[in-house]
């Protein structure tokens, strides 16, 4: 048996030459093919290690604690050796120290230890600072190699690393500034039933219902500025700072009168503009929770949040207080959101900086990987408080109160619980939504007065169910999904039964490609809107942004089958087609003095498009069309089957 001990140990760094210690022995071990040698460096991790036998050498790497192992795939023969051992650690110091191994026959051991002598480390002259090293003030300004796919970013580059977009701090080293312009340009022409007004536009327009052909152009250009301290990734801001200022123009071109304006001398068309502050807020981190980057933060400001994963029930930019943080790395996460909301700018959708007298309050809890791994659930509380009030929007028409019924001004007061999820089983993948409200409405302007029960209030006690299971096939995802907001059947009793949201946005059953979410469609005879932009429910409100939740409404039922369509990395396509059906129209018989107004609104066929030729989100192009084919109930409304159509392109540029 072959074996030999050579006691040795390199200290590079510093020493003059190579120690020799006994606790740093090279083992010779034989194998079936040769010879093992292993042993213990003083260099490190990751220095190379050359040991040469005579005149033959081999190379190795040292790993953790400096240990490294070389396998001699050669017969040792009885004789004596002269061992070189080379040690180059990783900051290019060199150590080398030699033996003479006498090795007697492959079956006796050499008699008393090898003796290592020390020799001199050569340690390489280190060059010129000036000529071949670079001083980096801290970890961000490591420059990218000199190779052909990298670009040199500059100030005017939002893509490639710019000082002015969070790639380098701008104070100190954990202080940085993101500046972000974005062009907004939406071109939208659609088809709504419109009534033809007493003052018609054109001569011999005598029937009820006029052209409802409509033009929309909007122009928003945003300039956001965030300021914060602390890491670009996964840890915690410790402070932030962000403001947004938002222009608009907008214009608008019917073909009656009495749209733009109840004024009818104002014509058909109309171009406004706005300025705001869309965003104003202060983020500072209170706590971390432990080592896993969890948290507890404060956001205090006009501030964007969404209380849910789709949007049903409060989505908004606004006045607000919020504490939020997660526990368990991650695993859970919590909000808890007070909002002073502002109002709304009639024509832009934009902030203004006018208090409505509209409080809302959200808890809501999350809860990742719930019962089975991959899917979130989340439970939530809403408190909506509306006071009584009076005003007329921009462009003079009543806003609050409805103008519906008894159009007197009342207050609202609602507790949302609800019970959201969304992930997957397996690889069906799950989205879902339930909701119940409860509350009191002062005086509805539907139900109205009750002189015989002696009170002007209702009881609101309304549900909203949502459900949609998609599967991934490749660059497919078909997906089926049904939504149901429950309607009142008798408006005229204490009791109203229609679901209405505080301020939605909901991207479901086709979000905003389908007709139904997208277009707001009026109420014939009334003051009131059928649905409104940006909503699911018909809840006869005069507009989301300004006008009251209402529940004394029909309800609907939406069954949606749809297909997501990746057709190249930067087209994507989303088909959709929906049946839509009123769940009670006793509400619409009551507005509009029919009788026997059917359920059946009809189908909802649209297809959007999303284009980002660059693959990122710089230049996106978004166009879509809908059609909505009228079923028997919309017709009994609008007194007309045909078909309506809808067409947009929305031009999204982002610095």
């Amino acid at each position: 048996m072959l074996a030999a001990v050579l006691p040795l140990c390199f200290v590079l760094p510093l020493a003059a030459q190579v120690d020799v210690e006994p606790d740093g022995p090279l083992f010779f071990s034989p194998t079936p093919a040769g010879v093992e040698i292993s042993g213990t460096s003083n260099a490190g991790e990751g220095a190379r290690v050359e040991i040469a036998i005579g005149e033959a050498s081999a190379t190795t790497t040292a790993g953790a604690g400096g240990r490294f192992s070389l396998a001699w795939l050669e017969p040792v023969a009885p004789g004596r050796y002269a061992v070189t051992i080379t040690v180059t650690s990783p900051a290019g110091e060199v150590g080398r120290a030699t033996a003479e191994l006498l090795v007697e026959s492959n079956h006796r051991l050499p008699r008393r230890p090898l003796v290592v002598q020390p020799v001199d480390v050569t340690v390489p002259e280190r060059p010129a600072p000036a000529e071949d090293f670079v001083a980096y003030t801290d970890r961000w300004r490591v420059p990218q190699p000199e190779y052909e796919i990298n670009a040199r970013g500059s100030r005017f580059d939002p893509y490639n690393q710019n000082k002015w977009k969070g790639d380098f701090p701008i104070l100190g080293d954990d202080k940085f500034l993101v500046l972000t312009a974005v062009s907004d340009t939406l071109i939208d022409f659609h088809q709504v039933p419109t009534p033809s007004s007493v003052s018609a536009d054109r001569p011999g327009s005598i029937d009820f219902f006029g052209e409802g052909d409509q033009l929309l152009v909007q122009q928003n250009v945003s300039i956001s500025a965030d300021f914060y301290k602390g890491s670009t990734a996964f840890k915690p801001f410790d402070w932030r700072i962000r403001g947004t200022f938002t222009g608009n123009l907008n214009y608008l071109d019917v073909r009656e009168n009495a749209v733009v304006s109840p004024d009818v001398r104002r014509g058909t068309d109309r171009d406004d503009g706005r300025l705001a502050l869309q965003e104003l807020f202060f983020e500072k981190k209170l706590k971390d929770l432990s080592a896993a980057y969890d948290f507890l933060s404060v956001r205090a400001g006009i501030q964007p949040f969404s209380s849910d994963f789709r949007g049903f029930v409060f989505t908004d930019v606004n006045l607000g207080l919020r504490l939020f943080g997660n526990w368990g790395a991650n695993r859970y996460q919590a909000n808890l959101a007070f909002f002073e909301r502002l109002e709304k700018d009639t024509n832009s959708g934009l902030n203004t900086l006018e208090l409505r007298d509209q409080r809302v309050l959200v808890a809501n809890f999350y809860h990742q990987d719930f019962l089975v791994r991959g899917y979130t659930a989340q439970w939530s509380l809403h408190y909506l408080k509306d006071d009584a009030t009076f005003i007329l929007d921009r462009n003079g028409f009543l806003a609050r109160p409805d103008p519906v019924g008894a159009a007197t001004p009342h207050e609202i007061e609602a507790f949302y619980l609800g019970w959201a999820g969304f992930g997957h089983v397996g690889r069906l993948n799950l989205d879902h939504a339930f909701y119940y409200v409860f509350g009191d409405d002062s005086l509805n302007p539907v139900a109205g007065r009750d002189v015989f029960l002696g009170r002007d209030d209702v009881d609101v006690r309304a549900q909203m169910v949502a459900l949609e299971a998609s599967i991934d096939l490749n660059w497919m995802r078909p997906k089926l999904a049904v939504f149901y907001a429950s309607g009142d059947d008798r408006p005229a009793d204490r009791d109203a039964e229609g679901f209405a949201a505080i301020f939605e946005n909901p991207n479901f059953a086709g979000g905003g490609f389908s007709f139904w979410n997208r277009l707001g469609i009026r109420l014939a005879g009334t003051g009131a809107s059928l649905v409104n932009r940006g909503s699911l429910v018909p809840d006869l409100r005069t507009s989301k942004e300004e006008g009251q939740p209402n529940f004394v409404n029909p309800g609907i039922l939406i069954a949606s089958a749809g297909l997501d369509l990746e057709l190249t990395p930067e087209l994507r396509a989303v088909v959709t087609a929906n049946y839509l059906r009123f769940d009670a129209t006793e509400v619409i018989d009551f507005l509009t003095f029919q009788d026997g107004t059917r359920k059946e609104i009809g189908w909802d066929l649209s297809l959007g498009l999303r284009w980002r030729p660059l693959l990122t989100n710089n230049l996106i192009l978004v166009g879509g069309v809908a059609a909505l084919l009228p079923g028997r109930g919309f017709e009994d409304v609008y007194e007309d089957d045909s078909t309506l159509f809808g067409a947009f392109t929305n031009l999204t540029l982002t610095f």
